[in-house]
């Protein structure tokens, strides 16, 4: 509370210091953002307590916060956020009628909320006269923009939308008869997805008085209004889009259709990925303001996290910042800026930091999209590290947090060497000066002058420049990534794969960006060097990019697959390549029947570069490399013959790993220069991935039964000897001997406790942080199941695992361990056609690995019968529970249906894990169900399976338990069981 004498003279009691006691010392702000962790309920009673707090807990905005947190479905704005919120708790009407008739006090004022109140009521008129510094251009030739504009400087082009539908039917009152009931997204600071009814956010317009205004920002209206897309096209400047070679269910949000009222406007930022964007202004007008990359405005703070690069930005609302900073900014600090008018399309380049604030109801659409001009910067934005990332956002002053003179020195003592390692994780281009603060005019103009002559000497948004930043020490395979970014891993190598062969003549731009990210040039080396050490034929141009999904660089070449093991670092490559040949080893040993289905290995060793220069040496997994052997990564008592690096041991390395934070493990698996590899024959035909939609029901019902009895076939593999040499004498009692799956009796419970004390102690680590990874990954998994997800899990693990006591005081426990594939998804599968005998052992057993990627050989089958031929990519073997090699299968095979899933069990023909029919387990029978089990292992998933299920099953994000989640989706497994 600020202190008023006047008030004082006058007679007022200042009541802040009784009605807050011990939280007078806390500024008005800070004590109304810790009433933003509050429910409703506990707000509601806490404005019983005093006055100030009755005034403080009635704050509109602390409302709308609480609303928005504990919405699930659609919003229904009545007429206040406290009412909203009130019709979100179910009270009874009666509890209406005290809202209506609010309490006044005196002695109590705040700035704080003083500015807030004047930012939620002000109006903008005066705000559309500036003096425009962007150009304003009609009839802007595509030679033109190239040469004057594309990745310099923005523009204002007029005329570009005369032609469209949109132009004039695109008004409040059109979209509300067309599209009333229909629900958009709404943008707000939230990680929840917010959707209204247009009949009801235009109600909400006309009544709300909030200073940030929901903002319709919705890049899925083309799917819940397709007759939008009709309406307009994109612009002849800007029809060069390298996503197009996407299906657009596979391309990242590129396209928004943006609604707002007066007030509302999207706040200072960089568009996602580097990428250059188009907006062209159908209603209303907007206020710009934009600076050129690597200028951070006045007021933003710009966060980069040292571990995955994830970018975070601080600023103000955009109303908050033409009010309170952009009056500070001395003239040559100011943005360049202008006033968009409908039928305006306004170009925003690469990097370019933006602000827009609209002066009134405003209806607009934009695209962003990559071209061959920013193609780089966008690979440059995904490649692995932060330092980088920093530089492209905040120039140069994301060195060091010392003072700019020092900055300045440091950098500028040699201009030809930047020493990207002084950049520190969570850099602040400057304090954000709070609205509470008194504004120093004097210095915040010489502290913004000194930042401008900073940007200004050195920094330059050139590729070459902004690559010197990277990180060398970090790879794309083995490196954490931003959930920023605006696609995944697999997803932006596959983009780049077909890139490279759906755009031939543009190979030289597109090899430049997959170095960038991909690190290509040093992996094509790695290829040269193998290829030649086998006589191998050399890669062709065709053969220089690894295929696109998987977690290895794969490379497809004419009759061969070669895949070099690098995802995890050294230690956990040569565990998935030993583990990978003492299965085919034991595969054959064992005659199996899915040996068929395999592919062949012709090659396996390790390759290593030491004093410049690269060595190949041949490996079958067994024994230990001298290579391996020198390195300090492996334990010494994996030094034996046999394969030391099998499942066992694999087995144990993940046990030691589980937990590990991820910088640790990077920092261990960056240290060496030597990479396994393997060499097998390639398929013929092509991945489930890609011939998905072209297949028949009846073909997928075989695929189903395919995959069940060669998962049968895998699971009943015997399991290799245990050596107890290898293991501590302590770690014996943690192995689970293959018992061919059926109960086993064991003497004591203290027995099973020692056996199983290892998958127990690392089921625990995996809950223990469960609810924060959860909360990153955020939408689309339901706030309220996060909040419950911690008493779902069950706290003691050993009843998860069934082991019970029988009637002869036996401690009894169901073995479930087996080999287990873990990683069987669509592009884990080869397809063949109807034509080709696929079931026969010669045609099978000349077949070779592709994880990922597409030979090819489709084109013009559409309609053809397809059939399963081979399973692939058995780099993620592993000891475990048969059924975790159900979840990939069910959710990214068969999308979540029900009847494959049944298909699928019906040739399985194994039982799982479970309770016999007399027996009890303390707790409730939830332990007795599959469906919990399976549920439980799809929580506690290293990867993102929730929003897998949350995405195939969207009505379960209103779900009220984990229960209804896991009975809807895991239900069918209660009904199965096994055919012993």
């Amino acid at each position: 509370m600020e202190h008023d004498p006047q008030a004082h003279a006058l007679g007022f009691r200042d009541r802040r210091a009784d009605a807050l006691g011990d939280l007078r010392v806390l500024p008005d702000e800070t004590v109304c953002a810790i009433l933003e962790f509050l429910t409703p309920r506990d707000v509601a009673r806490l404005a019983c307590v005093s006055s100030v707090m009755y005034i403080l807990c009635n704050e509109e905005p602390l409302w709308m916060i609480l609303c928005l947190r504990r919405l699930n479905g659609p919003l229904q704005y009545k007429g206040s956020w406290k009412k909203t919120a009130m019709y979100l708790e179910l009270l009874p009407n009666e509890y209406e009628e005290p809202c209506k008739k609010p309490l006044h006090f005196d002695g109590f004022n705040s700035l704080f909320l003083y500015r807030r109140l004047y930012r939620s009521h002000t109006t903008l008129y005066g705000f559309s006269f500036d003096d425009s510094t962007v150009e304003r251009k009609k009839d802007l030739s595509l030679e033109e923009f190239y040469h004057q504009y594309e990745a310099k400087k923005p523009v204002l082009v007029t005329g570009l939308a005369d032609t469209w539908t949109a132009r004039h039917a695109w008004t409040t009152d059109q979209l509300l008869l067309n599209y009333g009931d229909t629900a958009f997204k709404i943008s707000q600071k939230s990680s929840r997805k917010i959707l209204m009814k247009f009949k009801d956010y235009v109600s909400y317009m006309k009544l709300q008085h909030d200073e940030d205004p929901l903002y319709i920002f919705d890049d899925k209206f083309g799917e819940v209004a397709p007759g939008l897309l009709k309406d307009y096209s994109v612009p002849h400047l800007f029809q060069e889009d390298f996503f197009d070679v996407l299906d657009r269910d596979e391309r990242p949000p590129f396209r928004w259709l943006i609604i707002g009222p007066e007030r509302s406007g999207a706040s200072w930022h960089v568009d996602p990925a580097l990428t250059s964007a188009w907006n062209t202004l159908l209603c209303g007008r907007k206020r710009w303001a934009l600076y050129p990359p690597g200028r951070v405005p006045l007021g933003v703070t710009v966060h980069v996290n040292e571990e995955d690069g994830d970018v975070n930005v601080e600023t103000p609302s955009s109303l908050q910042w033409w009010l309170d900073f952009y009056p500070l900014l001395a003239d040559e600090d100011k943005p360049i800026e202008c006033t968009q008018l409908p039928g305006e399309t306004i170009f925003v380049p690469s990097g370019w930091w933006h602000c827009v604030l609209n002066l009134e109801t405003t209806i607009a659409v934009t695209q962003n999209f990559v071209n061959s001009k920013n193609f780089e910067f966008v690979c440059l934005d995904m490649a692995p590290g932060f330092h980088h990332k920093g530089v492209c956002r905040a120039g140069l002053l994301a060195f060091g947090e010392g003072s700019f003179e020092d900055a300045d020195k440091n950098i500028f003592s040699d201009e030809h060497n930047f020493n990207y390692s002084e950049l520190t994780r969570k850099e602040k281009r400057v304090r954000i000066q709070k609205p509470g603060d008194e504004p120093n005019f004097e210095g915040t103009g010489t502290r913004a002058s000194e930042r401008y002559n900073m940007w200004k000497q050195g920094f330059s948004y050139d590729i070459n420049f902004l690559a010197m930043f990277l990180d060398k020490e970090r790879d794309h395979y083995n490196s954490p990534w931003s959930l920023g970014n605006c696609m995944g891993q697999r997803e932006m190598r596959e983009w780049l794969s077909k890139l490279w062969v759906g755009k031939p003549g543009m190979r030289e731009l597109i090899w430049k960006g997959a170095c960038l990210a991909l690190n290509a040039d040093k992996w094509l080396e790695c290829l040269v060097e193998i290829c030649a050490f086998h006589d191998l034929p050399s890669p062709t141009d065709d053969d220089r990019l690894p295929v696109g999904m998987g977690s290895n660089p794969v490379y497809l070449m004419e009759d061969h697959v070669i895949k070099i093991f690098v995802e995890g670092g050294l230690e956990a490559s040569i565990y998935g390549l030993g583990t990978e040949l003492e299965f085919y080893s034991l595969l054959c040993k064992a005659n199996s029947p899915l040996k068929k289905f395999i592919p062949d290995v012709l090659a396996s060793g390790i390759l290593y570069l030491e004093n410049g220069s690269y060595t190949v040496v041949p490996w079958d997994g067994k024994g230990v490399p001298d290579v391996i052997a020198k390195s300090n990564l492996i334990p010494e008592k994996c030094k034996e013959d046999g394969y030391p690096f099998g499942l066992r041991s694999k087995k144990q390395f993940e046990y030691r790993k589980a937990g590990m934070p991820i910088h640790e493990s990077i920092s261990s698996a960056g240290c060496t220069g030597i990479w396994p590899y393997i060499v097998t024959k390639r398929c013929k035909g092509n991945i489930f991935a890609h011939v998905r939609d072209k297949l028949s029901r009846e073909d997928t019902l075989s695929l189903a039964s395919f995959l069940g009895e060669q998962l049968r076939n895998l699971h009943l593999l015997p399991l290799p000897p245990l050596n107890h040499s290898k293991i501590s004498d302590t770690e014996q009692h943690l192995e689970l001997p293959y018992s061919d799956r059926r109960m086993e009796v064991v003497p004591n419970k203290s027995n099973i406790q020692a056996e199983l004390e290892i998958f127990i102690r690392t089921l625990m680590k995996m809950k223990k942080d469960v609810s924060i990874r959860l909360s990153k990954w955020g939408d689309p998994i339901p706030n309220t199941l996060i909040e419950k997800v911690d008493e779902y899990i069950p706290d003691d693990f050993a009843k998860l695992l069934n082991i019970f006591e029988d009637e002869n005081d036996l401690y009894k426990v169901w073995k479930p361990c087996s080999w287990i594939h873990s990683d069987i998804m669509d592009d884990n599968i080869f397809m063949e056609s109807s034509s080709v005998n696929l079931h026969s052992s010669e045609n099978a057993e000349g077949a070779g690995l592709v994880d990922d990627g597409s030979n090819g050989h489709d084109d013009g089958l559409k309609g053809k019968s397809w059939c399963p031929s081979h399973i692939l990519d058995f780099s993620n073997l592993s000891l475990g529970d048969p059924i975790s090699d159900l979840i990939p299968i069910y959710l990214d095979v068969f999308r979540g249906d029900p009847s494959l899933l049944k298909h699928f069990l019906k040739s399985y023909k194994l039982p799982f894990r479970r309770m016999p029919q007399h027996e009890s387990v303390e707790g409730g029978d939830k332990f007795g169900r599959l469906s919990y089990l399976a549920m439980c292992y799809c929580i506690l998933h290293d990867d993102n399976i929730l929003g897998a299920i949350f995405g195939i099953w969207k009505e379960l994000r209103t779900a009220k338990s984990w229960e209804e989640v896991e009975l809807k989706v895991w239900g069918e497994l209660n009904n199965y069981k096994g055919f012993p």
